[in-house]
């Protein structure tokens, strides 16, 4: 691992530290300057010649400048003639426009990938994409792993009885049924209709949750206008108790709030993108999973020629 390299920008310091220390290296210096009119200048500032690179970044608020940040990041690597770019990108912005959802729409998640494979990317580490199949945006290895089976054995550990796991939609049902089958418990689904962006309307449900402990997991939680939507209709169905699930917490505008004056008992996040200490301050509703060790273990299985398959199975119950 001596000619591995890992460097943080802004937004996943906290995250990258964690990474370096469980792969006992230092972490890389690394200069990110924001000028006044918003250029930025990325520079490393120990060699990187002939060295695996990993870049950790979440493409989060603001998720464009946060882009940039990457984009320079490997053009700086590939010009000071980086061994391989490898970028960390634990939750991947822009990946919901992921296809032409109405005439003259961008599928944006694709041009990201794009850009990242122009700039020099030679392999992409993400978590938990929104679409699976942004996956087949890439022509270079890209490792799609998933928090579920960790977020299951919180739940586990926790020892709930009566427990439904739910999907606040269609489209996370594949999803929903692994944290199911790794809870040993029964499926229901929310039929919901979504008007326009950021605003859901709940409809129904698909499954008994009456007298029940529901557990809602989805990818992504942002304003938390479609997640409580999707609470109150299984409190109105007669949900005993309400635990939220998300791997990426954007908490948006009024997430917080929502959340705190809905009758959820815990959302339980991961840290792909980091809480601020308002948001902190202002819930204990919120409870925050770290991803680093999973991360560590798949930049440690690449350097060491090792199956990353491996790692998708590192929470599953027959590692307990």
């Amino acid at each position: 691992m001596n000619e591995t390299i890992v460097f943080a920008l802004t937004s996943s310091v906290e995250l990258a530290n964690e990474i370096v220390d469980h792969l006992g290296l230092p972490l890389g210096k690394i200069s990110v300057k924001h000028f006044a009119d918003g250029e930025i200048l990325v520079e490393p500032e120990e060699t990187v010649r002939g060295r695996s690179v990993y870049i950790v970044q979440s493409t989060c608020a603001p998720v464009t400048e946060r882009l940039m940040e990457v984009l320079i990041c490997i053009d700086a690597c590939k010009r000071a003639s980086a061994g391989e770019i490898n970028v960390v990108m634990p939750y991947y912005g822009y990946a919901r426009q992921d296809r032409k959802a109405r005439a003259r729409q961008p599928i944006t998640s694709k041009l990201v990938a794009d850009l990242l494979q122009t700039a020099g990317a030679n392999r992409l580490i993400t978590i938990d994409l929104h679409a699976s199949q942004i996956q087949g945006f890439f022509n270079v290895p890209i490792d799609d792993l998933t928090a579920v089976p960790m977020i299951g054995q919180y739940f586990k550990s926790k020892a709930l009885d009566d427990v439904v796991v739910v999907s606040p939609d269609h489209g996370g049902t594949t999803r929903a049924r692994k944290l199911a089958d790794a809870l040993g418990a029964p499926l229901a689904i929310v039929d919901k209709r979504r008007p326009k962006p950021n605003v859901a309307e709940a409809m129904n449900v698909i499954g008994e949750v009456e007298g029940k402990t529901v557990i809602v997991i989805d990818d992504i939680v942002d304003t938390a206008g479609s997640l409580v939507a999707s609470i109150n209709i299984l409190v109105d169905k007669g949900a005993k108790d309400v635990y939220c699930a998300c791997t990426h917490g954007v908490l948006s505008g009024p997430a917080i709030e929502r959340i705190e004056n809905s009758p959820i008992r815990e959302l339980v996040i991961t840290n792909t993108i980091p809480l601020s200490n308002e948001q902190k301050a202002s819930t204990k509703k919120i409870t925050s999973l770290s991803v680093g060790y999973m991360i560590s273990k798949t930049i440690e299985a690449i350097e060491t020629h090792s199956p990353v398959s491996d790692v998708y199975n590192l929470f599953n119950p027959k590692n307990d």
